[in-house]
């Protein structure tokens, strides 16, 4: 929340700062310089004794009045020549001294004004000049209330905009952890916000995206899980009728031709069984965690896998210690990374493991063909085969590295494919500890 409300308060009262500024320059240009009317303001009553004192005496009072003010106010009086007067102005006020104006020095606390334009006054007060100097003129003091409006602008702006960002951020947080929520497979999470609430349109749509999601997600997987047991049955019907057309065979002829039939039911066996784990990680709920000895599940996987022709070394390092994972999960996603080296292998499967930090790597690494570096990114999805890889020498549906890559995400970690130092490709495994 401290963000966003800097960050608006921050933009606010540049606005305003901005804003002020603009005013400043557009009416000094329309009306004159804001300051000088302060300034003037501040001058008021040297001006009025000047104008309203001095100027109404009779031709020979003038210089007594005149000396009169000078005894009682603290402001200097002086008598300067006309020339002199606008060799010290600068050229856009001598237009206003020629006019007989008062002209403000404001930086030198200092206002001319010409004693008489025609002369009636006294000889040659037609070419002299009232200097008053020492003027109470304080322009600092003006800059300082304008300072501290503008400071009670900004507090008076403060909280309001405190409680309209908390409300703003309280309602983003509840739609990032809704979001989280629905991320990690909660499919039931929604925002549920009053209309009242400022981001209740975006709330609304989201959970109208959340419910569509859902169900399509549902639908999803109940499909698949019942296609997937529906089609156990016919696939049992089959193997058993082989079964008895094998025994039963009088043509040779007719036993290789059995025998493929077997070999492709046995395949669309495993895609069911495929297609049922899959079912299973999607709508798995949560993780069975246990404390599980890395080493020992390294081994009790590679017990478990098919005999292969290539050389499978294991190398754990030493202090592997435990984590808490789920050892089925694990172990699929395991035998999954492994299941796929013996494929493409052509002589040699390493497994290896190790701590870096407060993470456990598990690496599976084989001297086969390895992977194309444009194709890395697509060999999670579901299905995805590469084009070498679509014959019955391989195998395969597509689906075991999907199944890996989902388990070791359920655990938090994460699976990276790159090349192997033997020449083909390195899968690691990195799990949080």
């Amino acid at each position: 929340m401290n963000r966003i409300f800097f960050r608006f308060f921050v933009l606010v009262m540049l606005s305003i700062t901005a804003a002020t500024f603009v005013i400043y320059f557009a009416m000094s240009r329309l009306f004159g310089d804001p300051l000088d009317d302060i300034a003037r303001r501040q001058a008021a009553a040297q001006i009025f004794l000047i104008e309203q004192y001095v100027d109404e005496a009779p031709t020979d009072e003038w210089l007594v009045r005149l000396n009169r003010v000078r005894e009682v106010s603290d402001t200097r009086f002086d008598l300067v020549t006309l020339q002199a007067a606008r060799a010290a102005l600068p050229g856009a006020s001598l237009a206003a001294l020629e006019r007989g104006d008062v002209v403000l020095d404001v930086d030198n606390k200092a206002f001319y004004r010409r004693v008489d334009l025609t002369g009636e006054g006294y000889i040659g007060s037609d070419e002299e000049v009232i200097h008053a100097r020492d003027l109470p003129i304080d322009i600092n003091l003006a800059l300082k209330m304008e300072a501290v409006r503008y400071v009670i602008v900004a507090l008076a702006l403060l909280l309001p905009i405190a409680l309209w960002s908390r409300s703003h951020w309280q309602g983003l947080q509840r739609l990032s952890r809704v979001a989280d929520e629905f991320g990690a497979g909660r499919l039931s999470a929604r925002a549920r916000m009053p209309r009242s609430a400022s981001i209740y349109p975006l709330a609304e749509r989201i959970d109208h995206m959340a419910d569509r999601i859902e169900e399509l997600l549902v639908a999803q997987k109940n499909l698949l899980h019942s296609v997937s047991h529906e089609l156990r049955t016919p696939i049992a019907r089959l193997e058993f009728a082989l079964e008895l057309l094998d025994a039963k065979a009088d043509n040779p002829a007719l036993r290789p031709r059995i025998a493929a039939m077997e070999r492709d039911l046995r395949e669309l066996n495993e895609l069911v069984g495929e297609l049922l784990g899959m079912a299973r990680l999607d709508s798995e709920p949560a993780l069975q965690g246990d404390t599980v000895d890395l080493a020992a599940l390294l081994h009790t996987t590679v017990a478990a896998l098919p005999p292969g022709a290539q050389a499978l070394a294991v190398e754990a390092a030493e202090g592997l210690g435990t984590l808490e994972a789920d050892p089925r999960l694990l172990g699929r996603a395991l035998s999954n990374l492994l299941r796929n080296a013996q494929k493409y292998a052509a002589a040699s499967i390493r497994l290896s493991a190790w701590r870096d930090g407060r993470q456990v790597l598990i690496a599976v690494e084989d001297d086969g063909p390895g992977i194309p570096e444009h194709e890395r990114e697509h060999i999670f999805e579901p299905f995805y085969r590469l084009d070498r890889s679509r014959d019955r020498a391989t195998g395969g549906f597509g689906l075991g590295l999907s199944i890996a890559h989902k388990a070791v995400l359920l655990h938090g970690g994460t699976l990276m494919v790159e090349q192997s130092a033997l020449g083909g490709a390195r899968f690691v495994i990195a799990l949080p500890t």
